[in-house]
């Protein structure tokens, strides 16, 4: 039994040393942001339109089409959309790589480069000679973040509000797991100036931080809380120290026969 002590004693002492790299680490920044720039509240509003951006028109005085025809190529509402998104998708249209859509009656429209409230505004204008006092909705329905971490349901949100939160996205997401830790929640912004923002959701001024407010193709991550960590650390350890303690059994049975 002396024997075994010394054994399982050298074993843990080389176990113990050895370092495991967590998930959670997966977007961990080098060094410390400064020079955070707050985002405009309004950043889905003043999302310009590009090629292969998805809009939904609808005309509010004729819910079936913008005129009494069928206009455009009807597309199908995006896998990632919500249930009630795609019970919400009337005459949809796809812009094309020259920024145009095709509307009935009208042709092709320009409308790259605008803003939703600026499209709606510019068809509008363009039906008045065709419509009496047209009254047009317009969406954009392929906008979108990623959440991925501990939250109930990771996956793709869609974004439908022109005013979209981080608490937002995280409600649709199922909201946080016991596991999460609410203090390190992260938000990878893919634009151009990709950076990382780390908000702490456990402190109530971060309701009025600019930052909270989610843009197209972000992503967000929450992080693993500590206990959750320590305990993958423990559940780890014992997952690797397996094949060395079956070794030792092994080697200390054969050891014991070898004596007799």
């Amino acid at each position: 039994m002396r024997y075994l002590a010394v054994i399982y004693l050298f074993a843990g002492i080389l176990l113990t040393s050895c370092s495991y790299k967590q998930d959670q680490s997966l977007f961990e920044q080098k060094g410390q942001t400064t020079d955070i720039k707050p985002i405009d509240k309004a950043n889905i509003a003043n999302y310009h339109i590009r090629a292969e951006d998805i809009l939904q028109i609808t005309n509010m005085n004729n819910n079936k089409s913008i005129v009494d025809v069928s206009a455009g190529t009807a597309v199908s509402a995006p896998a990632t959309l919500s249930s009630q998104a795609s019970i919400e998708v009337g005459n949809t249209y796809t812009v094309d790589d020259d920024g145009t859509i095709a509307l009935a009656g009208l042709g092709r429209v320009q409308v790259a480069g605008l803003t939703r409230i600026e499209a709606r505004k510019h068809i509008e204008e363009l039906y008045a000679k065709e419509l009496k006092q047209p009254l047009l909705e317009v969406k954009i329905i392929n906008l979108k973040v990623n959440i991925t971490g501990e939250v109930k349901a990771p996956g793709v949100v869609p974004l439908i509000k022109d005013h979209t939160t981080l608490i937002d996205v995280l409600g649709q997401a199922g909201g946080l797991t016991e596991k999460s830790d609410e203090k390190t929640v992260k938000i990878i912004r893919t634009d151009q100036n990709a950076k990382v923002d780390v908000l702490d959701l456990s402190d109530l001024k971060i309701l009025g931080d600019p930052r909270i407010m989610v843009q197209n193709n972000d992503i967000v991550y929450v992080a693993q809380n500590r206990k959750a960590i320590k305990n993958a650390n423990i559940q780890n350890f014992f997952t690797n120290a397996q094949p060395f303690l079956l070794l030792i059994n092994t080697t200390l049975i054969i050891f014991t026969l070898l004596r007799r």
